[in-house]
């Protein structure tokens, strides 16, 4: 049996055949996506923000600097709601309104912990690092105690937390079926281009393998 919903929030109402609320799938969306949006609402306003993440076990980690007002407010314990999207290509039917996007996204609903112990914050840069570019953490010189004490890490459960996934052509009315119109899906896909040196790089030192081989996709958990 599927599992259900971990929550009413969590439960996909629209198109409820696309929601997906088992790890495997909520686990690889969030390793594969670069980016996620993080909204919380503070003095009666909507706020919403772009941050890289990183997913470490049942944790979403989430970085940024202890300037930011998003840290502020959030180490205080606001509910938030985490969003990521991965666009896997364009969906075009015979008519318009039946046009759509082939995606995998993920929401996320709890309350950010400020991570404060020295050995998880550690850990959970590092995780940032790693998810970003897999391999980096052999080569870049680690983190600082001075650092650390300048970055903010955020921890949220993924215990709240479902996908939504499209996949497949379009689903034209029946009668469109017969058009002289081209119908199908094209594939989006994030491709690395080729690797710009900093101007400042010593002659001789070539980009690493998990640079000239950088591909997005699933990680183990």
């Amino acid at each position: 049996m599927e599992p259900g919903p971990p929550s009413d929030r969590t439960q996909v109402k629209r198109h409820p055949e696309r929601g997906a609320y088992d790890r495997d799938t909520i686990d690889a969306v969030l390793d594969e996506a670069l980016i996620c949006h993080v909204a919380y609402v503070v003095d009666g306003r909507p706020t919403i923000i772009p941050t890289i993440h990183a997913r470490a076990g049942d944790t979403l980690y989430i970085h940024g600097s202890q300037a930011s007002r998003t840290i502020r407010a959030l180490r205080a314990g606001t509910a938030v709601c985490v969003e990521v999207t991965l666009l896997d290509g364009l969906v075009l039917a015979r008519s318009t309104p039946k046009h759509s996007m082939n995606y995998r996204s993920v929401v996320i609903y709890g309350v950010a912990r400020e991570v404060t112990d020295p050995k998880e914050k550690f850990q959970a840069q590092n995780a940032v690092v790693e998810h970003v570019v897999p391999g980096r953490l052999a080569d870049a010189r680690l983190p600082s105690d001075k650092e650390l004490q300048e970055t903010a890490i955020l921890a949220i459960s993924l215990d709240e937390a479902s996908a939504k996934v499209r996949t497949g052509p379009p689903k034209d009315d029946e009668d469109d079926y017969g058009l002289p119109v081209w119908a199908g899906v094209l594939p989006l896909r994030t491709v690395p281009g080729e690797p710009d040196p900093d101007p400042r790089l010593p002659d001789g030192i070539e980009p690493p393998g998990y640079v000239t081989d950088y591909r997005r996709g699933s990680r183990n958990p």
